[in-house]
């Protein structure tokens, strides 16, 4: 049995289509949405994310402003600058792109963004919100989860859903947004006993634990979906996921690809909660 692959690339394309007609349509009404990214530093791999967010955004009509700060910053000056973007109403969404660099308390630099133009989700009020189920801009990864999942056809009602990874940016959300789809949640981290066992059960498995090709073959379940979140370099120095691809694609109904899988659903779920805020903000 050889898995179908669900593609990042295209459910990505097809969001940012959406997306384009959406901000197309608030302009006619004078709505012009606008996403601020925050960059401090010169972290290589941040640099090239922040570029992507922002070639996004230019295919879909949204106004991108990137704010950058030296590395030696202080988080006085950090926590000014995020509230200059906080009082700008031509501003919709800001997001402060991690890791940010030592000395700096992320926490308290993602507190201090308005709930409503967190579009990414990580506020405690969003994050509150999403696990009692409340309306509100529900982070983008796990987002993108979802909508790999829902893309198959397969019901998630009812399923077995383990979630490998217990970040508060990946895993636990992505487990409570399983638990709002009526899934059976298990989430596995280092200190899981048996961990290919409970994997092995898995109608359902995201992997999201950051280590090269840790899920194996034997620990995925004939006919499971495999939603593929790590993004790692191999051995061979080449793009990788969290699971070994080409064994557990001979055991999969469904699975991710590493490149073009979760990472582009990421930045179409960004631009959705980006639209969301322009809307809220102008009371569409």
């Amino acid at each position: 049995m050889a898995a179908q692959i669900i593609s990042g690339k295209t459910l990505a394309a097809r969001i940012k289509q959406r997306v384009a007609g959406e901000v197309a349509q608030l302009k006619e009404q004078g709505i012009h949405p606008c996403l601020a990214v925050m960059l401090v530093g010169d972290d290589p791999a941040s640099q090239v994310y922040v570029r992507g967010k922002q070639n996004d955004c230019a295919e879909c009509g949204i106004e991108s402003r990137l704010v950058r700060l030296e590395a030696s910053v202080t988080q006085a000056q950090v926590l000014e600058e995020l509230g200059r973007l906080a009082a700008d109403p031509s501003v919709h969404g800001v997001l402060v792109q991690l890791p940010l660099p030592a000395g700096i308390d992320e926490q308290a630099v993602i507190a201090a963004i308005p709930p409503e133009k967190d579009v990414d989700g990580f506020t405690p009020v969003n994050v509150g919100r999403m696990n009692i189920g409340l309306d509100c801009f529900l982070p983008c990864t796990p987002a993108g989860c979802i909508e790999m999942l829902r893309s198959t056809g397969l019901a998630i009602e009812g399923k077995q859903a383990v979630v490998v990874g217990r970040s508060n940016i990946v895993g636990k959300p992505a487990a409570a947004l399983l638990l709002r789809e009526n899934a059976t949640v298990t989430v596995c981290h280092s200190r899981t006993k048996d961990l290919a066992r409970v994997c092995a059960g898995a109608d359902i498995l995201v992997a999201a634990i950051g280590r090269a090709k840790f899920i194996t073959g034997d620990m995925i379940k004939p006919g499971a979906v495999v939603i593929d979140v790590g993004i790692n370099r191999g051995a061979d120095g080449k793009l990788c996921g969290d699971v070994d691809f080409d064994a557990a694609a001979e055991k999969a109904a469904f699975i991710t690809p590493v490149p073009g899988g979760v990472g582009l659903m990421t930045r179409a779920m960004l631009l959705c909660n980006t639209v969301q805020a322009a809307r809220m903000a102008a009371g569409r």
